[in-house]
């Protein structure tokens, strides 16, 4: 049999060699040359065909690889002669994998098995395959039949790995884990462990079986000796003492830990938990979110006695202060922490004084105050003071904030630090007065500018100290301007973090910022720009992109769109389809706790709330694009499957639990999520925003938004038909359309009505009300677009239908087209009549009216084309009955007024345009320069900048470094100003374009409309 499985199908390596180096070096036309004369010599050889196959999928020719694929498989499968080896096998393994056959690959093995059930190889390749279908099933069975042929650990763990996989990811019961814990104790009495991650495996089933005591048998045994790091050996036995109940022993266990390691806040903290009998730390574990971690620990009030309690942190106290004496020479901020956290649990237990807890606060900020992890430290302390002494703390902290060292870097960042947690104390400052506001903006201001010269001689990638001010001073800008509507704050805050990244390119924290303030002012192209800057790729993409995805979703980029979801959408299938060759190499290199860690992060990305809206935009995305021709509209429909793969998403959504990968830290605090913005409403004052968003909340508000987005692209097509069908010459005199396309489209009304909270009757009752219904605009405020949407529909299935709506009372039909009519007009003249014209204006108008005309108007012009398309005169038909030429006649002069309502709404944007456009640049540009600077007044907005300006101007290039003096000789105020009006007059453009697009489309109708 060696001899059998020695070459590929009996083929020289020399043959073969040049092949594969031709596909390495990306060769593809002369690797094809080379299989083309093996295939020659060797014309029934699957392996020579495999290699053919692979070389065209390369080539982008998928369907011809798929046939050369089918080939070699049928030989294999029919030919017993033939040599079946794993390199033949692998090979067409890749190509199928890559052409998403999977199953055929697994095929290949599975009869490559059944002819050598022996062939440990093989057996391995068939594993992989069953990695890569995620079948956890035959993963565990195949690992089974390896290990009874080998005897080898490896095969169990896979066995065992696979098991925990049908447990976590599968629809596996817990009995299973019986099973896997039956498979190790066996093989550990005869053979034992040798793999410390196989005992990490073992423990782990133990586990979650709640069997604590055996995982400690098993651990204080001889197997524990696999463990080689102690600390790590340590942390296991004290976690399984706490959780199996036995406090005192696992309070010993992490004292021990550390007293070796004094810095491991966590121990600290399991610590505590253990003496106070707490063993809420380890719920919080089970059901902690790696991506959003909280920044608060819970805690229960302590079942303990008063004597007990006392007892207990007395005890904890002595341990600590003990430590702190030990450590007093260095730099470890685990013993303080921990006192911190004493008096924090004795006031949560009503046993402690707000003073001490204080005190602790301000001991620590004398002796860590300088680091730029003070704030983040004390955060969850502060939590549990109320408003007055929180305030009085901050004054404590202020007696304590003069310079007490001749280091200037830590007198720095020991301001720094106050600043932060003076923000932090105050609620962000809501309270204070405006007054307050800007002389805390110009201190911190006045402190960054003497902070620059310490960072004078750095790299420009190295981050400069102090820098996190002007990230303070933004932020208290942005909230003056909330507050008072002054756009000068708006404008001054951009003009700081320019400034500052102007001295340093590299601050990403400044260029989030910037984005999210250009994308609230309009100009979307520079905010596109700078997340361009971020260098977003691979995973950053899950967690960083919905900084700019929102808006541009809403946007008349398109062509900028397009490429961000391509992008995005490459990588994530691409990552989904490739991950399980981590997961295999997990398996080989026997790294079993990343096995499961690979597996639960790929189903993470499956169920990414992100990811699932990507699929349905990108399609609707096209559907925009291609909206003013009907014909090219109806071939992006065929290439969707009438939009029929999006409603089987729909129907899935709701059973699916979504993940959130959102780095959510990284947003500006006015726009916690991407689903809110603070600066589009009222000042609100200190409780404006929740500490904590529901993710609960989210979830089910996503789960809705992604059901009914999925919805659009297959009414969009049924709405084409119906109303295509309800104008032919051939449709009987009652004017029903195909019962199919009807039921279809009232079934989708229903649910679409259902998703907008109401039944299909309520929500046409809506409808027809307008304009004189009371509620039309408390039901349509928060759903505009939706509700327009479902107009559209609703007319396209009313086009036949007479189940729901009648003809007006003049009989012409049907009367959903007076209102839709009415309902555009209304919402269109409304936005541009309420539009200002100033530069830095709210965009939120303006991105309502571009969401009109790309999609209801759209849609809309679609279902006119439809109609117009279907009663142009072909001149092969016999014209039917009187009464169908009365009907199709109404509605015609029906369409003619609808276009001519759409051709002056879009008409009305195209004039607002041009006169935005016709305001002189410069014009633009002086008013955003006036706007912050008000004449050396010591109140108002430019306070700020002016500080900035006039300290920077009054260096000479020998105190600011050379760097820094050349890039701010080159920065200027009206660049940036210039920036922000031609970011917005782009975006304008664009949509002028998108307008110009329609008004053509809609003159051609009316071209139509006069041959009929």
């Amino acid at each position: 049999m060696a001899s059998k499985f020695g070459l590929a199908g009996g083929i020289p390596e020399r043959r073969v060699r040049p092949i594969w180096d031709a596909i390495d070096s990306r060769q593809f036309k002369n690797a094809f040359k080379h299989v083309t004369a093996l295939l020659a010599k060797h014309p029934n050889s699957p392996y020579a065909l495999a290699l053919k196959a692979l070389i065209l999928e390369r080539m982008g020719k998928p369907d011809e690889a798929f046939s050369v694929c089918l080939n070699a498989k049928e030989l294999l499968f029919t030919n017993d002669s033939l040599l079946m080896d794993d390199l033949t096998l692998s090979t067409l393994q890749i190509v199928f994998q890559r052409l998403d056959h999977l199953d055929l690959a697994a095929s290949c093995y599975e009869h490559a098995c059944s002819k050598f059930p022996t062939n440990l190889e093989l057996m391995m390749g068939l594993f992989n395959c069953y990695v890569r279908e995620y079948s956890f099933v035959k993963q565990q069975q195949t690992a089974i039949k390896m290990y009874k042929l080998v005897g080898e650990e490896r095969f169990l763990l896979w066995a065992v790995c696979s098991i925990q996989l049908q447990v976590l990811c599968g629809n596996g019961g817990e009995k299973l884990l019986l099973l896997a814990e039956g498979l190790l104790k066996k093989h550990v009495a005869s053979h034992g462990l040798h793999e410390p991650d196989a005992l990490i495996v073992y423990i782990s089933i133990l586990e979650q079986q709640a069997k604590f005591g055996d995982a400690l048998e098993i651990l204080s045994g001889n197997l524990g000796s696999l463990l080689m790091i102690e600390v790590e050996k340590l942390r296991i036995q004290g976690r399984l003492l706490a959780r199996a109940g036995d406090h005192a022993a696992a309070a010993a266990i992490f004292k021990k830990i550390l007293e070796t390691c004094p810095d491991d806040w966590m121990s600290y903290l399991h610590y505590l938990g253990c003496l106070l009998e707490d063993d809420s730390i380890w719920c919080d574990e089970a059901v902690k979110d790696p991506v959003h971690p909280s920044r608060f620990i819970n805690c229960k009030v302590s079942h303990l006695t008063d004597e007990e309690f006392d007892s207990q942190v007395s005890n904890a106290s002595a341990f600590i202060q003990k430590l702190q004496a030990d450590t007093a020479n260095n730099s470890l901020r685990g013993p303080y922490l921990a006192s911190i956290e004493v008096e924090r649990r004795k006031l949560l237990r009503e046993k402690g004084n707000d003073d001490y807890l204080m005190d602790a606060i301000v001991q620590y900020f004398c002796r860590f105050g300088h680091l730029p992890c003070f704030t983040s430290d004390v955060e969850m302390f502060i939590e549990v003071l109320n408003p007055n002494k929180k305030m009085e703390l901050l004054e404590k902290l202020k007696k304590n904030s003069d310079p007490l060292t001749t280091v200037p870097a830590k007198n720095l960042g020991r301001s720094l630090s106050f600043f932060k947690i003076q923000q932090l104390l105050m609620g962000d400052m809501f309270e204070s007065s405006l007054s307050e506001l800007e002389v805390c903006c110009v201190q911190m201001a006045e402190v960054y500018c003497k902070s620059v010269a310490f960072s004078k001689d750095l790299d420009p990638q190295e981050s400069m100290q102090g820098e996190e001010l002007l990230l303070l001073i933004c932020n208290l800008l942005v909230q003056l301007f909330w507050r008072t509507k002054n756009v000068g704050y708006l404008v001054e805050a951009i003009m700081v973090l320019e400034f500052g990244l102007a001295i340093r390119r590299y601050v990403w924290q400044y260029k989030i910022l910037l984005l999210h303030l250009y994308s609230y002012i309009g100009a979307l192209s520079v905010a596109y720009e700078w997340y361009k800057s971020l260098d977003v790729k691979n995973i950053l993409m899950e967690t960083l992109s919905h900084h700019i995805y929102p808006q541009m979703l809403v946007s008349p980029l398109w062509t900028e769109l397009d490429g961000l979801l391509k992008d995005y959408l490459k990588f994530m299938d691409d990552y989904l389809r490739e991950s399980a060759d981590l997961t295999f190499h997990a398996y080989r290199h026997r790294n079993y706790s990343k096995v499961i860690e690979f597996v639960q992060f790929k189903e993470q990305l499956q169920r990414s709330s992100q990811y699932l809206v990507a699929r349905v935009e990108a399609p609707i995305l096209q559907l925009k694009q291609n909206s003013d021709n009907i014909e090219e509209e109806e071939g992006v429909l065929k290439s969707l499957k009438c939009g029929i793969p999006f409603l089987e998403l729909s129907n899935e959504i709701g059973s699916k639990s979504l993940t959130f990968l959102e780095d959510l830290q990284s947003r500006p605090w006015w726009t916690p999520t991407s689903e809110k913005n603070f600066l589009l409403g009222p000042f609100e004052g200190i409780s404006f925003c929740p500490r904590r968003i529901s993710m609960n909340e989210r979830e089910t508000s996503c789960k809705r938004v992604i059901e009914k987005r999925s919805l659009v692209p297959r009414m969009i097509y049924l709405s084409i038909q119906s109303a295509s069908a309800s104008m032919k010459e051939n449709v009987e005199v009652n004017g029903s359309v195909p019962t199919k396309i009807s039921s279809e489209l009232k079934l989708l009304l229903e649910r679409y009505a259902q998703l907008l909270g109401f039944s299909l009757r309520e929500a046409v009752d809506v409808i027809m009300d307008f304009p004189g219904g009371e509620r039309f605009s408390e039901v349509f405020g928060p759903n505009l677009i939706d509700w327009l949407n479902f107009t559209v529909f609703l007319n396209a299935w009313n086009l036949n239908s007479r189940e729901l709506v009648q003809p007006d009372g003049n009989g012409n039909r049907p009367h959903t087209w007076n209102i839709l009519d009415s309902l555009l007009e209304k919402y269109i003249l409304e936005k541009v009549k309420s539009m200002e014209s100033e530069i830095c204006s709210s965009w939120g108008d303006v991105q309502l009216l571009i969401q009109i005309v790309t999609e209801p108007l759209a849609w809309y012009g679609l279902i006119i084309q439809s109609c117009l398309r279907s009663c142009l005169p072909s001149g092969k038909k016999k014209k039917k009955s009187g009464s169908v030429d009365h009907s199709s006649s109404s509605l015609v002069h029906t369409i003619t007024n609808s276009v001519q309502h759409l051709s002056s709404m879009v008409e009305e944007i195209m004039k607002w345009i041009r006169e935005w456009k016709n305001t002189p640049e410069d014009k633009n540009v002086e008013y955003i320069i006036s706007s912050f600077r008000n004449n050396e007044q010591n109140d108002g907005p430019g306070q700020i900048f002016r500080t900035l300006d006039s300290f920077f101007h009054s260096k000479d290039g020998a105190e600011l470094g050379d760097r820094i003096s050349q890039s701010l000789e080159s920065w200027s105020p009206a660049d940036v100003a210039r920036k922000m009006v031609t970011g917005k007059h782009e975006v304008l453009m664009e949509f002028s374009k998108i307008c110009e697009l329609k008004l053509r489309s809609l003159r051609s109708m009316k071209q139509q409309i006069a041959q009929l």
